[in-house]
């Protein structure tokens, strides 16, 4: 026991026995503190959660682990304040205290990027937000939440974060002349999550460049797009600030935009089934009836009498799209057909003198379009 007493720089055992109560006093209380915490900040996010208050859940299920490291940190510590000087030292307690400060920075840290994580699920279920800005945010938040805690610890190590700052200031000029496309990519992809020109999982193509497909990943300096058959195309973020970006996943409506003939000889009921048309068309549960819908006779072509029908359709799913239009297309035909009428084609015309030799020596062909070819 003297052994024991000598080692622990203790004078009689009162003094051991008045330590050994201190540290289970403080290991104790550590249990039973962490315990009631979690259990208040189980029973709290339970019920916040269940009155669809989700940000207050967000936080308190987000602290709810960093909180249990910190009680077992500050009760490691205390525990550590508790033993006697001379057996620690004064210069291991001050170094104590650092490390501790550093252990608290870094629980800190994790604390806020578990709620970071915890709030973009709550956006995805709930979907109340656009996800491609809710990831922009979220990295842009853990990327300023880093350089904070490496700046904070350097400073408590004992760096001087001005000449730090100062120095990186100057090397950060020569860092960006040798990156300067890692940057432009970087502030491409910045623009993006910004601007929102395009979301994972749109469906985007540029006319500027042979890039077309869908839009898997928007990385800070890469965007994946998967073409149409099935290759993936990367493509850097610099790029779509010099290109011009079509995003056919946001249109309103398809459009159908067709032009019929019909035989000169016909020309008596045309009026009819332009009409006829007008009227399906209006009719049609699959026609925007809202939009600009127009049917006329447009043009008297070389071989036939053309009208043309500009809709829109309510659906932009590209294969209901192209059922829609199927049937309205037959229902002209249709039409075209009741009418007595019949759609015109291509017509070769030879003239011929009183002696059965053409008038010509070579034969013109009319197209529906009013060009002529000769053969």
């Amino acid at each position: 026991m003297d052994a024991v007493l000598a080692f622990l720089h203790l004078s009689t055992l009162t003094d051991l026995y008045r330590l050994l109560i201190t540290l289970g006093v403080i290991l104790i209380g550590a249990v039973v503190l962490n315990t009631v915490l979690q259990k208040f900040l189980r029973t709290l996010t339970s019920k916040l959660a269940d009155r669809n208050l989700p940000w207050p859940s967000i936080v308190t299920w987000g602290i709810s682990k960093p909180l249990s490291i910190l009680v077992l940190i500050y009760a490691v510590y205390s525990m550590l304040l508790a033993l006697p000087v001379k057996l620690i030292g004064k210069s291991v307690l001050a170094n104590v205290s650092t490390v501790v400060d550093v252990l608290v920075a870094a629980v800190i840290c994790w604390a806020s990027f578990r709620i970071i994580e915890r709030a973009k699920i709550v956006f995805k279920d709930h979907g109340t937000a656009d996800m491609t800005t809710v990831l922009a945010i979220s990295r842009l938040l853990q990327t300023l939440i880093i350089i904070f805690f490496a700046l904070n610890i350097m400073q408590k190590i004992g760096f001087n974060i001005q000449s730090i700052l100062a120095v990186g200031g100057i090397g950060g000029v020569a860092l960006g002349f040798a990156s300067k496309d890692l940057l432009a990519n970087f502030f491409g992809g910045l623009m993006i999550y910004l601007d929102r020109p395009f979301s994972e999982g749109d469906w985007i193509r540029s006319p500027d460049r042979q890039i077309e497909g869908t839009v898997e990943r928007i990385g800070w300096r890469l965007t994946m797009i998967r073409t149409f058959d099935k290759r993936p195309l990367y493509v850097p973020n610099s790029v779509f600030a010099n290109i011009s970006v079509e995003n056919p996943s946001r249109m309103l409506n398809r459009r159908i935009y067709e032009t019929i003939g019909v035989r000169y000889d016909d020309g008596r009921v045309v009026k009819a089934i332009v009409d006829d048309v007008r009227q399906m068309l209006q009719r049609h549960n699959d026609i925007e009836q809202n939009a600009t819908m127009i049917v006329n006779l447009v043009s008297f072509g070389a071989s036939s009498l053309n009208f043309f029908i500009y809709t829109f359709t309510k659906t932009t799913n590209w294969i209901e799209f192209h059922h829609i239009k199927e049937d309205v297309m037959l229902k002209i035909i249709d039409i075209i057909e009741q009418h007595g009428a019949e759609i015109a084609f291509p017509t070769t015309t030879v003239l011929f003198g009183e002696g059965g030799e053409p008038l010509a020596n070579e034969v013109v062909s009319i197209e529906p379009d009013g060009s002529a070819s000769s053969n």
